[in-house]
């Protein structure tokens, strides 16, 4: 039996009478059933259909998973796209869009000579960089970045901006001119409306800023040396809770400006019990960026999607019914939608389907080994260890090293089984 490594439309519908099926995408209208294998195709979708069970559900087993029951799309993240100018060309670099039901299998790279215009899309394959040359000093250029799953676009990244310039350096006393930029990082992206938003370099803190009422935030990053920088952005919601964290490395060039856009902070989530009596309502709540669309994952032997909006503050609430679920432990997270952007899932609520209803509690707890401040012990906290290791540390990270550490002002192995210890993923 053939496996298709790259899942473009998983979609089982087992029916035997005639009948309308709508969603808020399409609408299909007595559908003639395929009791074997084959394949449909529109101008809009591909429909790929099998055999399978006849309630929802799904199938695994070593070798692929089956997702049955109506309408099952993939999706994926926007990419963040950073364009850094060079003479006569712009280096791109992105993050990798993650796939959800699908296998993300090319990247396309779209150019425009206006911010908003018609872009021009070129194919450049399962990477993460393309470097655009034979372009015009002085003119600026609008990029964008889309993933696709096997011809299927999933995601589009926001656009981003740069302007190629030939920078000359004169010989010293010459009197001759030369181009100079600052060397740096613009950073761009969506937050929640009013909130902090905070940018970490190599765990530390340098940055932060305020999101405008529209969610959007920037900031700027100035004065750097040419190298390899890890970076993390998050934000902090009206209740104080941080976001999960987007983490990126890249490299910096000197003497130019880097732009980073696209990056949207993922919801923050919180629930209003830890526990909750089968077949009483838990609600999940959070903040995101203001008039969006959230997904809320439910996590149990069956995973259930719920939709929900943001209001103008971005605050989203949705009260799920635990009838559906069995007793036990099972989790929540969420993601936003906005525009053609979509956010990664944020961080993961644990709760229990039990006999009775026991509040949250929601206050913010400190975890050791959390040097990026996300809520997590994981690599990118390890990295930053990583860094510091035998090192003299700054003032700075002195005081987080005696907060999420051992505290004697410097890295060493005791540190790491300290994270190990604490280690979260």
């Amino acid at each position: 039996m053939k496996i298709f490594s790259a899942l473009i439309f998983n979609l089982i519908i087992v029916s035997f009478a005639y009948a309308d099926f709508s969603s808020t995408n399409f609408q299909l209208e007595n559908p003639i059933n395929i009791i074997e294998g084959g394949q449909s195709t529109s101008t809009n979708f591909k429909y790929f259909s099998s055999t399978g069970q006849l309630i929802s559900g799904q199938s695994t087993s070593t070798s692929f998973i089956q997702n049955t029951g109506f309408l099952y799309f993939p999706t994926a993240t926007s990419p963040v796209i950073s364009a850094t100018p060079g003479d006569s060309q712009v280096v791109l670099n992105w993050t990798p869009a993650v796939g959800i039901l699908a296998n993300i299998t090319n990247y396309e790279v779209g150019i425009s000579n206006t911010s908003g215009g018609v872009f021009t899309y070129t194919l450049v394959g399962n990477v993460f960089t393309n470097t655009k040359t034979s372009l015009t000093n002085g003119t600026t250029y609008f990029f964008k970045v889309r993933s696709y799953a096997a011809g299927l676009l999933l995601s589009e990244s926001a656009e981003v901006s740069a302007t190629p310039n030939a920078t000359v350096v004169s010989p010293s006393g010459s009197g001759g001119g030369s181009v100079s930029t600052q060397t740096g990082v613009v950073f761009s992206g969506r937050a929640y409306p009013l909130s902090k938003v905070s940018i970490l370099k190599d765990g530390q803190l340098v940055v932060s800023t305020i999101a405008g009422p529209d969610s959007n935030f920037s900031a700027s990053l100035n004065g750097l040396s040419s190298g390899d920088y890890n970076f993390s952005v998050y934000g902090t919601d009206k209740n104080g809770l941080r976001s999960s964290a987007f983490t990126f490395q890249i490299f910096i060039t000197s003497g130019v400006t880097t732009q980073i856009s696209g990056i949207f902070i993922a919801p923050t989530i919180s629930v209003d019990k830890s526990e909750v009596k089968r077949g009483d309502n838990i609600t999940i709540f959070g903040q995101s960026a203001s008039d969006s669309q959230i997904v809320i994952s439910v996590n149990s032997p069956q995973e259930f999607f719920k939709n929900t909006s943001s209001d103008a503050n971005g605050i989203y609430l949705h009260s799920f019914d635990t009838s559906v679920l069995e007793q036990g432990q099972h989790s929540t997270k969420s993601k936003a939608l906005k525009n053609t952007e979509i956010s990664s899932f944020g961080d993961t609520v644990s709760f229990i389907v039990g006999t009775k209803n026991v509040l949250a509690d929601n206050t913010k707890k400190v975890v050791k080994g959390d040097l990026n401040e996300d809520g997590r012990c994981n690599l990118v906290d390890f990295s930053i260890i990583a860094f510091w290791y035998k090192r003299p540390l700054s003032q700075a990270f002195i005081k987080k090293e005696k907060e999420y550490l051992n505290g004697d002002s410097k890295i060493d192995l005791v540190d790491f089984s300290i994270m190990a210890f604490y280690w979260t993923g």
